[in-house]
């Protein structure tokens, strides 16, 4: 029979342990807002906790890593007014979706790091893990949301594979896009910003043409 392992803070003085380890995802927030990719000896110092205390909530970097990313992860981001014409409902979701990857960078940008990494001797094995233990990126969370955006298309455009048109946004709209064009293509957030609206707009505008005109050649 397998027994499994209970976590260090689960045990004891829960309370004490909940802050101490809500202290070191703190200042391993900071450390990665400052550009930093912290270990968990850089937490433990930044909090002011002992490394061994730090490494008995955290054994490893990777593991600090995973616990420091972004908390909220609502099933949607769009709010029970959102519009329901597409093209609006899809611009709401990009500023909302733009504005939660700014504010997350520091984490995503980490989380980024992680979902490249290989496990062991197994490249790409995160997809093994239960969700919750996965980098970020690797959940398909913002999959769900793309299609939630597009959930119009359910009843005007039936024909449209709403999940592919989902994943076509998220490869061209995430925080992968967004750090490239700010860091390699010099755009501005602002900028950035622009650019991934419109191209989420473009791959939409194409669907509802392709949906319109099936079988028309492009071009």
């Amino acid at each position: 029979m397998m027994v499994m392992a209970i976590p260090y803070e689960a045990t004891g003085r829960t309370q004490q342990k909940s802050r101490t380890r809500q202290a070191l995802l703190d200042a391993a927030g900071e450390l990665l807002a400052d550009g930093l990719t912290p270990r968990v000896e850089d937490a433990a110092e930044r909090a002011g906790i002992s490394r061994t205390t730090a490494y008995r909530y955290f054994p490893s970097q990777r593991s600090l890593l995973l616990a420091a990313q972004p908390q909220i992860q609502p099933d949607t981001l769009l709010g029970d007014d959102a519009p329901t014409d597409p093209r609006a409902r899809l611009d709401a979701f990009m500023a909302a979706f733009t504005e939660y990857n700014f504010q997350w960078e520091p984490q995503l940008r980490a989380a980024l790091r992680l979902s490249l990494e290989p496990q062991g001797d197994r490249r790409g094995s995160d997809r093994d893990l239960p969700k919750a233990e996965r980098p970020l990126l690797r959940r398909g969370r913002a999959i769900g949301w793309i299609e939630d955006a597009l959930a119009p298309l359910r009843h005007s455009h039936p024909q449209i594979d709403r999940h592919q048109l989902a994943v076509a946004i998220r490869s061209a709209s995430g925080i992968e896009s967004l750090i490239w064009l700010h860091d390699i293509a010099g755009q501005s957030r602002k900028q950035a910003a622009e650019t991934v609206r419109r191209t989420a707009h473009a791959l939409l505008d194409a669907s509802l043409t392709n949906a319109k005109h099936p079988g028309k050649p492009r071009g």
